[in-house]
């Protein structure tokens, strides 16, 4: 019903380490589910070029389907699509009336997501919610007359509800109360939640997918009968991921669903509606199938799939599997459309690859019909209604516009000005446009600096099906010179596990190494890089799972570090923390190991700048080199390159190192690249650039001094956005800032400071608050440091000693409380790192303060 309104949901921007707010928000913020990074990918509608849900016409002749944001109608055979929305906003996931007059649907829009019904023969579109919440899946019930759809409105959770459908009107109610489980989850609500429903053939049921006392996953697919006292029934037990999307057949005995059951990538199984049977598989490949929905005659059934990478509608006979993709062949549009031809060219005239957003007059964003579109995760609502969409393109591409004024921006990565233009765009017409991309005119001495994004996944369970020749091109659009994607679990699956070598992947080209490494992951240490393994992957690549056969804490992360370096890896603290950093004094339950394993040389480098709050980051950073801890500056961006929304793109995070050239075959290439970055001769980074020699040394450098001095530095800012702050940094303190003039996006600057004990100094950059072309919380650069030792002695800080001894304390009790290792020793190996990394901090505490 028009009338549901809801109270305005608030939800708090993450804040930066000094208290203040950035203005960036997570897209519909919201929705209350603690790790949003997967729903909006894996359940949020996206919009992507090529298809993303779709429905049967009555006749089973046509689908309608949702595409490049809005819908669309196609005759299965003809290769024709014609268009049946263009918004305003972005619509996705139709659904058809048993009498093929109507269509229900979503349509994002006013940072909500709202039901609407379109009248077909009329092209009318109406509202049917206004609540302000998330409202998804609507599907008719088989007489048309009443409608179920999952919504956010009672709780900020997904939850389906049930209504009357009458003269354009939607009244509904919640189907399944609020039921808090007493499972313990991992990265989900402790409240169930209810998803993705579907009406049984006889209209007296819902199959949905609930996560009622499942531990991992979205859930197991239930039965519930509708009526005073229906009580859904376990259909099929199986920690589904958001994909899993039940669909009834028309006999009402099958339910179609996707699952990666065994396998690495989502495919169809069926199962049965009336016991908790197991299913059998339906498809097969190494490539993700989702949203299925039977034929109306129960035939056949259609999906979608991502086969070549980007999504594709197929249909396939269920008896004999014959298979046909529906080919999007010319566009019939509402209205005429423009066409602009857009070439990027480097200052010398060249065809590059470059990132590109474009908005058309219509305030919504538009893509060559081949491209891969990606989606930011936030966005700050003082600049505009949507999130930032973009797509890559390497050298020259077409796409349709509607007419009227376009805006298009081009990036290629911080050593490039940020472009943006503005073309009129006429029906019928076809404009061109030709972007020349400007370098920000770096010293010289910086062309030996390899940028690197050392977090990268290629494939995690997202809308894409990425390869190593696709990233590649993604890292030559950002003009990233190393990429290291790091192959994880996702649930009980890995990805990528395939592609694991020691040597680079033969995808690499001169311009960008791709090399295979790994994130061990933990749900108690914290999860921990591993670069340059040079013989196998560590399996079972995570450990502390709580309900699982890995729930002991054995293998902590000294032990994965040891065995690491056995094969010659550098070890890393990936996507460290976010505002406030860690209170060992306030926080009861604190487990995360940095502290540990940096105290017993487990630590290489650290992300700086990662997903995560970089100056909260900065902070915990800063007391482990007060301890006299070298741990080189990085930064990953944690992209997951295969998703359509994502925190990204590729290299939006990335580390600078100075390899001393950039020859070699791809494998000298790579140790080259660990070795510099294991040196500490980097430069972290999401925007700005930065330079820093001390006495003559820079990051990483040593400077030994008997007595008290004064030291000379000097160093560089270069930015395609505005600087807010420049500073020189020392043992954690600011003791110069840099004054920042004109646009504040450059300088060159020198001066002298007093050191008069041992320490560091790195110089830094950062912003107060988001910034609408850098894609993370603000724009944030820092140095690795240059170390200086004064008489001799190691630097030490009582006051970070004790404070990382506190935190350790934390680790202790929690590690002697819990119950589920494998054997005694295990829990007495854990103990005694803990011990021996207090012993450490002692030391460091009983020295003198460093001045």
């Amino acid at each position: 019903m028009r009338g549901w309104r809801a109270a305005a949901f608030i939800a708090a921007a993450l804040p930066l380490a000094n208290g203040t707010w950035a203005g960036r928000e997570p897209v519909l913020k919201q929705i209350k589910t603690p790790h949003d990074y997967y729903f909006r990918e894996m359940y949020l509608p996206q919009w992507t070029s090529g298809p993303g849900s779709l429905a049967w016409t009555p006749d089973g002749k046509s689908l309608v389907y949702s595409m490049a944001g809005t819908l669309w109608r196609q005759t299965i055979g003809v290769g024709q699509a014609e268009q049946l929305t263009a918004g305003p906003g972005y619509d996705y996931q139709p659904d058809v009336s048993p009498d093929g007059e109507q269509v229900v649907f979503v349509r994002y829009r006013g940072d909500a997501m709202e039901l609407h019904l379109l009248e077909l023969e009329s092209g009318k579109v109406s509202p049917l919610t206004d609540s302000g919440a998330v409202n998804l899946e609507p599907r008719f019930s088989p007489d048309g007359n009443r409608l179920a759809f999952v919504s956010t409105r009672a709780t900020g959770r997904f939850k389906v509800f049930v209504g009357e459908l009458a003269d354009g009107e939607l009244s509904a109610t919640q189907l399944v109360p609020d039921r808090e489980s007493a499972t313990p989850r991992y990265y989900y609500s402790p409240f169930d939640h209810e998803l993705s429903p579907a009406w049984t053939p006889d209209g007296r049921a819902l199959v949905y997918v609930s996560n009622r006392e499942v531990p991992y996953g979205t859930g197991s697919i239930w039965l519930h009968p509708l009526g005073d006292r229906g009580e859904p029934r376990l259909v099929r037990r199986e920690e589904t991921t958001w994909k899993a999307r039940p669909d009834v057949a028309p006999d009402g005995r099958r339910i179609a669903y996707a699952s990666y059951l065994g396998r690495q990538w989502h495919q169809l199984w069926v199962t049965i509606v009336d016991t908790t049977a197991e299913p059998f598989p339906l498809s097969y490949g190494a490539f993700d199938i989702a949203a299925p929905r039977f034929s109306p005659d129960g035939e056949r059934i259609a999906y979608i799939a991502n086969p070549q990478g980007n999504t594709e509608i197929w249909i396939q006979e269920l008896i004999g599997g014959k298979t046909v993709r529906l080919n999007v062949g010319p566009r019939q549009y509402l209205e005429p459309m423009a066409d602009l031809e857009l070439k990027v060219v480097g200052a010398d005239g060249t065809p590059v690859s470059a990132r590109v957003a474009v908005r058309g007059a219509d305030g919504r964003a538009y893509a060559p019909a081949e491209a891969w579109t990606h989606a930011d995760d936030g966005f700050d609502r003082a600049h505009g209604e949507f999130e930032a969409q973009y797509f890559h393109v390497h050298g020259e591409a077409t796409l349709a516009l509607p007419p009227g004024r376009a805006e298009i921006t081009v990036w290629r990565g911080p050593e490039h000005g940020i472009e943006r233009r503005s073309v009129d765009a006429v029906a019928g017409e076809t404009t061109a446009l030709t972007v020349a991309l400007e370098r920000l005119g770096l010293p010289s001495a910086f062309d030996d600096w390899v940028g690197g994004d050392v977090h990268v996944h290629m494939n995690y369970g997202g809308t894409y099906r990425n390869t190593p020749v696709n990233l590649v091109r993604q890292a030559q659009a950002e003009d990233l010179d190393v990429v290291f994607n790091l192959i994880v679990n996702k649930e009980q699956r890995i990805p990528d596990i395939a592609y694991f070598s020691r040597e680079p992947d033969p995808a690499s080209n001169d311009e960008v190494l791709l090399v295979h490494a790994q994130e061990f992951h933990t749900s108690f240490w914290g999860h921990v890089g591993l670069l340059g393994l040079n013989d196998h992957l560590l399996l079972p690549d995570y450990s502390g799972y709580p309900g699982t056969a890995a729930a002991s804490l054995y293998p902590d992360n000294v032990t994965v570090a040891k065995i690491a370096r056995a094969q010659q890896a550098l070890i890393g603290y990936v996507h460290p923390f976010l505002a406030p950093p860690p209170d060992p004094a306030g926080e009861e339950k604190l487990t995360h190991a940095l502290p540990v394993d940096a105290a017993l040389g487990g630590v290489d480098y650290y992300e700086a700048i990662g997903f995560a709050d970089h100056r909260a980051s900065a902070e915990v950073w800063y007391r482990l080199l007060n301890c006299g801890l070298k741990i080189a500056a990085a930064a990953g961006s944690d992209t997951m390159a295969n998703y359509a929304s994502l925190r990204g793109p590729v290299g939006i995070n990335r580390v600078y190192v100075d390899t001393n050239g950039r020859a070699g075959t791809p494998l000298e290439r790579r140790d080259a690249w660990l070795a510099a970055l294991k040196a500490g001769r980097s430069m972290a980074t999401n925007g700005p650039l930065l330079g820093l020699t001390v006495d003559g040394r820079g990051p990483g450098g040593e400077i030994a001094l008997e007595g008290a001095r004064e030291l000379k530095y000097r160093g560089f800012l270069r930015s395609a956005v505005p600087v807010d702050h420049l500073e020189l940094v020392r043992n954690g303190a600011v003791v110069e800032t840099i004054a920042l003039e004109g646009d504040r996006t450059r300088a060159d600057f020198e001066g002298r400071v007093q050191v008069a004990g041992s320490g560091w100094l790195l110089v830094r950059a950062w912003n107060e608050a988001s910034h609408p072309l850098i894609f993370d919380l603000y724009p944030y650069a820092t140095t690795g440091p240059v170390y200086v030792s004064v008489d001799g002695l190691a630097p030490r800080s009582p006051d970070d000693a004790a404070y990382f001894l506190a935190w350790i304390d934390r680790l202790v009790a929690a590690a002697e409380s819990h119950p589920d290792y494998n054997s005694d020793a295990e829990r007495a190996e854990i103990l005694a790192n803990l011990q021996h990394a207090k012993e450490f901090y002692r030391g460091c505490a009983a020295a003198l303060t460093v001045r």
